[in-house]
């Protein structure tokens, strides 16, 4: 039998945050659970599908082979394990309910957390790629007790209060509830002699240095990944990864929109109405076009191949230039005379010389007359 679609599985859209993914699982994980559905063997087939879809669209690299190529992307030949995989998958999510590990005596070993580092860049930086180097904080393994939390020169003991399940039971009334230890918090093991370094811990907040290399082309929002580079794991876990994220810093003159890049381009009333050559900047130097006469104010004049070649483009974009027709300012007696007689002029074939303005007085005629 074909497997069904994970989204499809936890109910979930495709753009789902992790949140909402860990949500829809903890539901129904809540209402499949084999624990709660002794005599109904459905309900066990329903939760290792929805534990399945879980470990696969939680971690972000098998999401998105899985959108990339389905089920054919991942390898979900461990990703529905067995009833102790399964308790232990629930647990990590309701440990706080039905008390930690379900197999006991698990040595709480986790991954370290994913870290975002917001990197603002420059336009320039972003079209060419550059090297820069970022320094975060991050929680780092103990280099005294190399992790265990211990001091040195001793090790972490089974646990007296649970002897190294990790859960203990608690009677209340008639019922009897599993609850995560409170002397280890479900490790199964406790520190006698914490490390002083630490405190017990196992990891230490460092900051650190890394050397960030920028592809040409990023874009705004556009994430590199550095592996490993993230938090440490806690009891000997791996490390998370650090997610640098581009944002791209305001530039003077031009506008980015992905490959192509805007600018407005003021020029002269009398170059708009007579034309010529004016010298416009580029990302690599200068260029110059050439301005029809009668240019009208807004006209968007294309250079090809003047943008930006994405990372994942094969060709650069274009680069639009607006023309904004400028009006004069501060004039001179003698300028004011010349464009009185030019307007005196105008006037007498006003269709002829200026037609946009006639044509849009015709509409708004019609419109007081219907």
């Amino acid at each position: 039998m074909s497997k069904r679609d994970y989204y499809e599985v936890l109910g979930i859209n495709r753009d789902a945050s992790e949140d909402e993914i860990k949500k829809a699982y903890r539901k129904l994980a809540m209402k499949h659970h084999p624990d709660r559905n002794p005599d109904n063997p459905k309900s066990e087939e329903h939760f290792k599908e929805a534990k399945e879809a879980y470990e696969i669209l939680s971690d972000a690299s098998k999401r998105t082979a899985y959108d990339q190529y389905g089920h054919a992307g991942v390898d979900s030949g461990s990703a529905g394990g067995n009833a102790q995989g399964f308790a232990n998958s629930f647990s990590d999510i309701f440990g706080d309910i039905f008390g930690g590990h379900g197999g006991g005596g698990q040595s709480n070993v986790y991954r370290g957390a994913d870290l975002r580092y917001n990197l603002e860049i420059t336009l320039e930086q972003a079209a060419r790629g550059t090297e820069t180097k970022i320094r975060i904080p991050t929680m780092e393994t103990c280099e005294t007790c190399h992790g265990s939390g211990a001091k040195p020169g001793t090790k972490p003991i089974t646990c007296p209060s649970c002897n190294g399940h990790g859960q203990v039971r608690v009677q209340q009334g008639f019922f009897s509830i599993q609850q995560t230890c409170p002397k280890c918090h479900g490790s199964g093991k406790y520190i006698a002699s914490p490390c002083g370094t630490c405190n017990g811990a196992g990891r230490v907040k460092k900051h650190k240095t890394l050397s960030v290399k920028i592809p040409a082309g990023v874009d705004e929002g556009d994430r590199i990944r550095l592996s490993g580079e993230g938090e440490a794991g806690v009891n000997g876990g791996p490390s998370g990864d650090l997610y640098v994220v581009m944002h791209l810093l305001p530039h003077s003159v031009f506008k980015r929109d992905h490959n192509e890049l805007h600018c407005e381009m003021p020029i002269s009333f009398t170059t708009a109405a007579l034309g010529g050559e004016i010298e416009i900047p580029t990302l690599d130097g200068h260029a110059k076009i050439k301005i029809p006469a009668e240019t009208q104010s807004g006209k968007i004049f294309r250079l090809r191949g003047k943008g930006i070649k994405g990372v994942r483009s094969h060709a650069h974009g274009d680069l639009l230039c607006h023309m904004m027709v400028e009006t004069p300012v501060k004039l001179t007696a003698r300028q004011r005379e010349l464009l009185q007689e030019l307007e005196s002029l105008n006037q007498e074939d006003s269709s002829r010389h200026s037609p946009r303005a006639k044509s849009w007085m015709d509409k708004v005629r019609e419109f007081f007359t219907e």
